[in-house]
């Protein structure tokens, strides 16, 4: 194949809801630009998109797939995103290289759930969009209900440029109000006549004509001024209004396909190669250090890695945007992450599981390279002479958090890089273990998307894995002055151990004051004498203030180490739950030691002990990790919404109804939050979406509190 220049390349990303028909009309594409001879079909396993076995299983995208087609001299790269939000991660990755969405709507839904869920994505990164309103060949198919639905909902003000003449199951022809033509489709391989539009639709034709006119006009003063004067527009007037409509996102221009039958693909392509901006009208990538980066070709080569997979017998592929200058085979290059120089042996034009060997890729091309030593997604490849680095994709917070374990105990080594080597493919997956929780914490977008993975790993690894509840993080503190004192001794022949503390403990807060005297029953006054002050922001959250007070030598200052050792021990396996504790100020103040038996070890083990006597009167509290969530439902599910988080213990902050969706904000206890996506999904029939985030440590209620201490069993082995 040719080498194509920044100016005869597009980059598209293929998004819509579940359904919509993005592989078929991918297929389309790639037929009529002959990268394929035949085109395949989702039901028979054997499109360029979906090509994994678990895309086969289930019957539709769960990754994103890179494809190319050429068409009219041009180079049209497309990404074909998966529709459900389980799997948004590659929408993101594709954002990030892709210069324009053309959003899918599966003509007898309308604009759905998923819709407004990638729509809002598209918003975020700032993408503008063009809209296609395919399977008009369905039985149930509504064009003029489809555009009143985006109407309403989107944020963009959409604009027809083709309706369907007769849509249904003899759908084969629609009018273009642009080229003011009717393409009537002779066969199911894009194969069309163009002819002039019947009397019966001239006048809905010149009416639609008028609207796109006044649309394209609207977006600039010269057309404006142009419009005015002659009372209408060219057609590439129309189109210089739309270019510039659609790159300031204010416009969706709508088309209408059939993927299927490959009805309208090829004014979509032509569509977009005239009017969709590329590489070098899109709006530049930024360095970390703000500087834009222009898809120049004759400048020091940059390329950006937004995709890593790992392949039987080949390893790792690394699928990149090339920003700026050229990539050329045996080129080599900085990873400015690491630092180290990658070579790139070989470079490919991408084509769904086929690769097109290349002999170079320009600004502005995606094209795929492999067996990089150390580049992963998020990279940022460079010209050693002058290294930049491209901002990172921000992938969106996880929502769902399994434990994770093998069935076959002897397999948790293997597990551990099969769970490195997914998070490698998919950032959005999060692995870690937690030395807190002892468990191995997995987090996704959902449960579908983490069940996802478990049946990879066994089909392809013949791993076993089992998901259980994750333990909830929670946090121990005190609210009010306690004072212990605790002996340790021991003594079995030859040197003994003795070491003996007196400790006060309250509750810490910010500002507050130095400690002077503690009025304690039974006590009577302690007074204050501050010899040291230490503080400590603790790993986990909060903070420690120590103390030390003792005065006439009663414990040598050699000891005081050993005592706080003790002290940060059992705050970090909390005397309550085993959770770590928080936020707490301690003052020793008095003691004894022996000449022969005191040592390091006496210290630190009475210490433990006198913290944990002096906790448990302390009026002590367990707090726990406080999640935001926004829910977006439609609105009829609203009720059973909130029902279900107000049995969730949730505290409702605010609802707001937002074209037809219903946007519920609250505070959720992370504890009742396991398996919410399923239980979400379940609820609103899959129409409902969330986000989540940490917000805060708030006290749970009295009786959440006994229940846990009731379950929690002290195993301190001294």
């Amino acid at each position: 194949m040719k080498n194509y220049s920044a100016k005869e390349i597009k980059n598209i990303v293929l998004i819509g809801a579940p359904g919509s028909g993005k592989t078929t009309l991918a297929e389309a594409m790639a037929y009529e630009g002959k990268v394929i001879d035949r085109r395949g079909a989702v039901e028979t396993n054997n499109t360029l998109s979906d090509n994994t076995d678990i895309e086969h299983e289930y019957k539709r995208s769960i990754y994103s797939t890179i494809l190319f087609t050429e068409f009219m001299e041009r180079k049209l790269n497309i990404i074909d995103c998966p529709g459900s939000d389980d799997f948004c991660g590659s929408l993101f990755s594709a954002f990030k290289v892709g210069d324009v969405g053309v959003m899918v709507f599966n003509a007898q839904n309308g604009w759905e759930v998923g819709s407004e869920i990638q729509a809002r994505y598209s918003r975020e990164l700032s993408k503008p969009l063009i809209g296609v309103i395919n399977q008009l060949d369905a039985e149930k198919a509504n064009f003029e209900g489809t555009v009143e639905s985006i109407r309403a909902a989107s944020r963009v003000k959409p604009v027809v440029v083709q309706y369907p003449v007769n849509q249904g199951p003899g759908f084969n022809a629609f009018i273009d109000v642009l080229m003011m033509k009717l393409y009537r489709f002779k066969d199911e391989n894009g194969t069309r006549e163009e002819l002039d539009i019947p009397a019966e639709e001239m006048e809905r034709a010149t009416e639609l004509n008028r609207e796109l006119v006044e649309m394209a006009a609207e977006n600039d003063e010269a057309l404006m001024e142009l419009y005015f004067e002659k009372g209408t527009l060219t057609q590439d007037d129309i189109r210089s209004g739309l270019k510039i409509g659609l790159s300031r996102r204010e416009v969706m221009p709508l088309f209408c396909t059939s993927g299927k039958r490959d009805v309208g693909t090829k004014r979509l392509m032509e569509f977009i190669i005239n009017v969709a901006p590329g590489p070098l009208k899109a709006p530049k990538f930024l360095s970390t250090e703000g500087e834009e980066i222009a898809a120049d070709q004759t400048q020091p080569a940059v390329a950006f890695v937004f995709k890593s997979q790992i392949e039987p017998h080949i390893g790792e592929i690394s699928y990149l945007r090339v920003i700026r200058g050229k990539l050329t085979e045996g080129m080599e290059l900085l990873n400015t992450r690491t630092g180290n120089k990658e070579k790139v042996s070989q470079l490919f034009a991408v084509a769904g599981k086929n690769r097109i060997k290349v002999t170079e890729l320009a600004a502005g091309d995606i094209g795929c390279t492999v067996k990089l030593k150390g580049t992963r997604t998020n990279d940022t490849l460079a010209a050693p002479s002058a290294p930049v680095t491209i901002t990172p994709i921000v992938f969106p917070e996880p929502r769902y958090r399994a434990a994770v374990q093998p069935k076959v105990k002897a397999d948790e080594e293997k597990l551990g890089k099969l769970l490195n080597d997914a998070k490698y493919e998919d950032p959005t997956i999060l692995v870690g273990y937690s030395k807190e929780l002892k468990q191995t914490i997995i987090q996704g977008q959902g449960e579908h998307h983490l069940n996802i993975l478990k049946a990879r790993l066994a089909a392809d690894n013949k791993m076993e894995i089992e998901y259980i509840a994750p333990r909830i993080p929670y946090r121990e503190t005190i609210t009010k002055v306690a004072q212990a004192d605790y002996r340790h001794k021991k003594q079995s022949g030859g040197s003994g151990q003795f070491g003996e503390v007196h400790m006060v403990i309250e509750p810490y807060y910010e500002g507050i004051p130095e400690p002077k005297s503690y009025k304690i029953p039974g006590k009577g006054d302690i007074t204050v004498n501050i010899k040291g002050k230490e503080e400590y922001d603790l790993p986990w959250g909060g903070k420690l203030q120590y103390y030390n007070s003792i005065v006439g030598g009663a414990i040598d200052a050699r000891f005081m180490p050993a005592i706080l050792k003790g002290i940060m021990e059992k705050m970090d396996e909390g005397p309550l739950t085993g959770s770590y504790a928080r936020d707490i100020r301690v003052v020793i103040y008095d003691g004894k030691m022996h000449p022969v038996d005191s040592n390091e070890i006496s210290f630190k083990l009475a210490a433990r002990n006198a913290f944990k006597e002096a906790f448990r009167n302390a009026g002590p509290k367990i707090m726990e990790p406080i999640y935001s969530i926004e829910v977006l439902t439609p609105s009829e599910y609203m009720g059973a919404v909130m029902s279900d988080l107000q049995n969730r213990r949730a505290m409702i902050e605010g609802m707001n109804s937002d074209k037809g969706f219903d946007r519920l904000n609250a505070r959720v206890p992370l504890a009742e939050l396991y398996r919410y996506s399923t239980t979400l999904s379940s609820l609103t029939s899959g129409a409902a979406t969330y986000t989540m985030r940490f917000s805060s440590y708030e006290q749970v209620p009295a009786d959440v509190q006994a229940k846990l201490l009731k379950e929690y069993t002290d195993t301190d082995e001294e």
